[in-house]
């Protein structure tokens, strides 16, 4: 059995929250050897962290904190040498740890004998398959979501038009006042959301452009929202687009290729297929419809049209993780949680991206998004 050590914070390390599932400020000590596993941190965490799944909390003066903090060195010196001696006395000579352990810190370690190997892919895999914990996180935060979108559409229904503008009790509709609903709406569910997208024009077919200004009659607006719910710290993950006003042609064309490619897309999912393959199943579509895509364009050819991001990705601690769907390895499995998001694009026009978030089951797929797909708020 392969020790494990973890050195971070629980709001900023989603390794550290699924091991230790309460909100830890500031870095701590997580260690695995021979199946026991041991948080050394400070005296006043110690009673939060006691009892969760097996965890064996140890106060960081039972390694020499007062000691170390005699010798009159800075703190940062008190933590490196407290966890070293932690790491030492509790017997791990080699382990395993996340790409992003501090540096010092193992260098520190490899300098007093102890094995350091990073090792990303074990660490993606120990949270690949969710807990019945998680999944109701995500449940909890993708309602949120929905409920978001709600109040967006609810200022867009209210908006009139004048003079070829929109206006909201009497002041023009704009991305920010979009913006403050949708972020009401998440404080009041007890979510948290320090950034979404409310883009309109041709802002919809900049990526992530986050969005701003005034919204204007017939034009797209995307919406993705990535709330996170506090008390498992999961995401959820959603896009829909609309218009207020008339659609034009293309976008109506444009939304009918998105919601067909997001349909077959979901019926496709289940344990064992490969990410790519629902990804290709999407691309052929849009190909075939005539729209360029990242499958087909040219190595090195960048594109600002079509289908040109990827199909999906993995949604969990984290609102971008393992697995993806697009042109690289990797199967579905059982317990994974991902969106599928498929768009079209023009440049300068603007565009269409529908997003969904799905759970893996044994048998194909429940879709966790309960939401329309109307292009017309």
């Amino acid at each position: 059995m392969t020790d494990v050590l973890i050195w971070a914070d629980t709001l900023r390390s989603p390794e550290m929250r699924h091991e230790v599932p309460v909100v830890v400020p500031d870095p701590f000590l997580y260690l695995e050897r021979d199946g026991e596993r041991h948080v050394v941190i400070t005296p006043f965490e110690v009673e939060r962290v006691e009892g969760h799944d097996g965890l064996q909390p140890h106060a960081v003066e039972e390694f020499g904190w007062d000691d170390l903090v005699r010798q009159g060195i800075p703190m940062e010196e008190v933590e490196l040498g407290t966890v070293i001696r932690a790491v030492k006395e509790l017997g791990v000579r080699k382990a395993v740890v996340p790409s992003t352990f501090p540096l010092e810190l193992a260098d520190r370690l490899r300098a007093q004998g102890v094995e350091i190997t990073p090792d990303r892919e074990t660490f993606v895999q120990r949270r690949r398959v969710k807990s019945d914990a998680e999944v109701e996180g995500i449940r909890r935060a993708q309602r949120g979501a929905e409920a978001g979108m709600d109040a967006a559409r609810e200022l867009f229904r209210r908006a009139e038009e004048q003079d070829g503008r929109l206006l909201l009790d009497g002041e023009p509709l704009t991305c920010e006042r979009v913006k403050m609903a949708i972020q009401q709406t998440f404080t009041d569910l007890n979510l948290l959301c320090d950034e979404f997208i409310v883009s309109h024009g041709p802002q919809t077919a900049i990526g992530h452009e986050m969005g701003f200004g005034e919204i204007e009659p017939n034009e797209p607006i995307v919406l993705d929202l990535w709330p996170r719910d506090r008390e498992s710290s999961c995401y959820a993950d959603m896009t829909r687009t609309f218009v207020i006003g008339e659609p034009s042609e293309e976008l109506a064309a444009y939304h009918k290729h998105v919601h067909e490619a997001l349909e077959r897309s979901v019926e496709a999912v289940k344990p064992g297929v490969a990410g790519r393959d629902v990804y290709v199943l999407a691309s052929e579509l849009f190909h075939e419809a005539g729209y360029p895509t990242g499958l087909h364009k040219r190595d090195g050819e960048i594109l600002e049209d079509g289908f040109f991001h990827g199909l999906g990705h993995g949604v969990g601690l984290e609102v971008h993780e393992q697995p993806w769907l697009g042109r690289y390895p990797g199967e579905l499995v059982e317990g994974d949680v991902i969106t599928i998001e498929p768009g079209l694009y023009r440049n300068g026009y603007g565009g269409c991206r529908l997003e969904d978030l799905v759970l893996v089951t044994k048998d194909g797929a429940e879709l966790l998004t309960e939401y329309p797909y109307d292009l017309e708020s």
